[in-house]
């Protein structure tokens, strides 16, 4: 089957098995490996990414599913704009050390991407339940729950 994906900004059009899951489609097809493959489960949260700005598990999502509308990635956050290039969520998540191993850290951005567009300025329980679908085993996510309180342009109670 043909699928045919914009993916941050840019047209993806290829021919997969109709099984193909988003993730796949995005590591192997499109070539962006930012997108973590952790459970297939949905449990880890690993794969998240923006599908048309709303934050999704894409080893749960089939590409043809996806086919026709916009995926963003971790990749895709980066704005180039300013010194660093980095979106507000990333350039948090390394000012607060908000990764360990960063295996989960693409996954924990889009979901934050996402909570941030719903509500601008949360509170840490607020931030804490949003990110619960997404797993970290290295941090013990109080540098992540700072960082997207920082990435929300508060300030960040040390």
């Amino acid at each position: 089957m043909r699928v045919s994906i914009e993916v941050n900004g840019k047209t993806i059009a290829r021919e997969v098995p109709d099984r193909t899951l988003l993730v796949h489609y995005l590591r192997d097809t499109a070539g962006l490996t930012g997108t973590n493959i952790g459970c297939d489960t949905t449990s880890c949260g690993a794969c998240t990414v923006l599908l048309d700005g709303e934050s999704v598990k894409s080893c749960t999502v089939l590409a043809a599913q996806a086919d026709g509308h916009e995926v963003t990635t971790v990749e895709g956050l980066a704005s180039g704009s300013g010194t660093d290039g980095l979106h507000p969520v990333q350039r948090a998540f390394r000012e607060q050390h908000g990764l360990q191993c960063g295996f989960c850290t693409p996954g924990m951005m889009m979901a934050t991407v996402s909570l941030l567009k719903e509500n601008p300025k949360p509170t840490r329980d607020e931030v804490r339940a949003a990110l619960e679908g997404n797993l970290c085993r290295c941090t013990g996510y109080h540098n992540i729950v700072s960082a997207v309180i920082d990435a929300s342009g508060q300030e960040v109670a040390q």
